[in-house]
């Protein structure tokens, strides 16, 4: 199974209009064109996951006038979590399921069908932010801390699984539980990422 986007190269930076923030405010936020072909026999349902791995594990590092140094120890910050998607589709137009910021989040994100997509972790990070506090369902893009000397690397993931309903909550299920749910499902693995940096002196690929 092979997964691309005609929105940015592999390994190459992703448009502002894709991201949730940009040099001056915020970005489009709209998601990026997904295609994927090769897909296995007995697949009924997919995966799909968008995930920062370069996230700082202090998150209130992004607040302070200093740098966050490349070797501050990371972790990951979920972008994007969708389950049930239909085992026909290979094709997620740019725009479709995001294109704009919803300050409080998606309440009803759209596209992809009739795919459950869950709660990324803006959820968590915008908690006790006045206009921003909420659950963010769907696609919501890249917004790095723009103080990070680190090159954030953005991967879109899709699995193939042998079941057509995840096992997941029915509201507000998060990218930990369908990783739960799948396991002894997957019948196959792909992903491709992209890069992005709101710090003018890193690098951008």
């Amino acid at each position: 199974m092979q997964i691309r986007s005609d929105s940015f190269e592999r390994g190459q930076p992703i448009p502002a209009e894709f991201a949730m923030g940009a040099a001056d405010g915020f970005g489009g936020n709209r998601n990026p064109h997904l295609a994927w072909d090769d897909v296995p026999d007995g697949t009924r349902s997919f995966v799909l996951l968008c995930i920062d791995a370069d996230a700082p594990t202090d998150a209130t590092l992004a607040a302070q006038p200093d740098p966050i140094p490349l070797d501050h120890v990371r972790g990951e910050f979920v972008h994007w979590v969708a389950v049930d998607v239909d085992p026909l589709l290979r094709e997620v137009p740019a725009g479709s399921c995001s294109d704009g910021v919803e300050k409080g989040g998606k309440r009803t994100p759209p596209g992809l069908g009739a795919a459950r997509q869950g709660c990324n972790d803006y959820t968590g990070w915008f908690v006790g932010q006045a206009g921003m506090s909420g659950s963010y369902l769907g696609y919501d893009g890249p917004y790095p801390p723009p103080n990070d000397l680190r090159l954030h690397r953005y991967f879109f993931r899709l699995f193939a699984l042998d079941v057509a309903t995840l096992d997941v909550p029915a509201a507000a299920f998060t990218a930990a539980d369908a990783l739960r749910a799948m396991q002894g499902h997957v019948l196959a693995e792909t992903a491709v990422h992209g890069t992005y940096t709101l710090n003018p002196h890193v690098a951008s690929g």
